[in-house]
C-alpha cells in the first residue's frame, strides 16, 4: 500500500461488483476509507440479475482486509433521498466525503434499433445512467464546495464518446454523463472541486470482482456468451480487453492529488479503441 488516499473518504457507487469492487479495493489499497453503495437487488425492467447485498458485504470485507473502516449503504441511485442519506452517514461517520465514484450503471435494456426502444426502457436507461450521476452530484456537491476540496470521478464509456449500433439508449446516456462531466468542472472550478470522467472500452469479465457487463452486452447483441471476448477482441487495437484494474488504477489517480490540476477532462482506458 502507497497511501496516495491516506486520510480520504470515498463514496462509491455501484460497488457490489464488476468496476464497482475493483475500484474500491484499489481505493482501500491506497488507504482511504470508503462509502459502498449498491441497489443490491434487481429492478424491474433490467433484464439481468443486479449486484445483491451479500456482493456489497464481499466487497466490504475485501477493502476491510486492507486496513480501512468501510461503511456498507444499499442505496438506489434513483432515489435522491437514499443518496443524500447515504451522504449524510458518511459525514456522520468520517467527518467529511473528499471523493465521489459514480459507478452505478446499468446496460440494458439494450439491444434494439431506436424505434424499438419503448419509453419505460430509454427513461430507465437515461434515470439510472445519467440521473443517477446527477443525483450523487448533487447529494454530495454542496459539502465538497464547502469543504474547497473534492474530487468526482464520473464512470463514463467510450459509447460517452462515439456510437454503438442498438445501444442509442445507453449511448445517449453517456454521452449526456460526459456532457455532464464538463458543465460540473466549470460550476465547481472556482472552489477546487474537481469533476473528470472515465471512459473504460470492453472491460474484461474478471471472475474475482464478479464482472459480467460484457457478458450482458453480447447478450444484447445476441452474441454467443462463451464465445464473445473473441469476438470483442477483432475491435481491440492491442489485441487485449481492458482489465477492471486498470480502470480502478485510473479512478485513483484522479481520486488523487496527483491529478490536483486535472478537471473537466475525459480519460479514455480502451487500449486505443476510440484513437481509430
Amino acid at each position: 500500500m502507497t497511501a496516495r488516499l491516506a486520510g480520504k473518504t470515498a463514496i462509491i457507487t455501484g460497488a457490489a461488483r464488476g468496476l464497482g469492487r475493483a475500484s474500491a479495493q484499489a481505493f482501500a489499497r491506497e488507504g482511504a476509507d470508503l462509502v459502498l453503495i449498491d441497489v443490491a437487488r434487481d429492478l424491474p425492467g433490467v433484464p439481468y440479475p443486479l449486484g445483491s447485498r451479500s456482493q456489497l458485504e464481499h466487497t466490504a470485507e475485501l477493502c476491510r482486509d486492507s486496513g480501512v473502516s468501510v461503511l456498507v449503504k444499499e442505496a438506489d441511485v434513483r432515489d435522491l433521498l437514499e443518496l443524500e442519506d447515504a451522504v449524510s452517514t458518511a459525514v456522520d461517520r468520517f467527518g467529511r466525503v473528499d471523493v465521489l465514484v459514480n459507478n452505478a450503471g446499468i446496460a440494458a435494456p439494450s439491444g434494439k434499433t431506436a424505434h424499438e426502444i419503448d419509453e419505460n426502457e430509454w427513461q430507465l436507461m437515461l434515470d439510472v445512467d445519467l440521473s443517477g450521476a446527477w443525483r450523487a452530484i448533487r447529494a454530495v456537491g454542496k459539502l465538497m464546495v464547502e469543504q474547497r476540496s473534492g474530487s468526482i470521478v464520473n464512470i463514463a464509456s467510450t459509447a460517452g464518446l462515439v456510437g454503438y449500433r442498438h445501444f442509442a439508449g445507453y449511448v445517449a446516456a453517456k454521452h449526456g454523463l460526459v456532457g455532464l462531466t464538463k458543465a460540473v468542472a466549470l460550476d465547481y472550478a472556482p472552489r477546487q472541486v474537481r469533476v473528470n470522467a472515465l471512459c473504460p472500452g470492453s472491460v474484461r469479465d474478471d471472475a474475482q470482482v464478479e464482472g459480467r457487463m460484457l457478458a450482458e452486452i453480447a447478450r444484447s447483441l445476441d452474441v454467443p456468451v462463451g464465445t464473445h471476448e473473441e469476438a470483442f477482441l477483432l475491435s481491440q487495437p492491442m489485441n487485449a480487453l481492458i482489465e477492471p484494474d486498470a480502470v480502478a488504477s485510473a479512478a485513483v489517480w484522479l481520486a488523487s492529488d496527483e491529478s490536483r490540476q486535472v478537471t473537466g477532462s475525459v480519460l479514455t482506458v480502451d487500449g486505443g479503441f476510440t484513437t481509430r
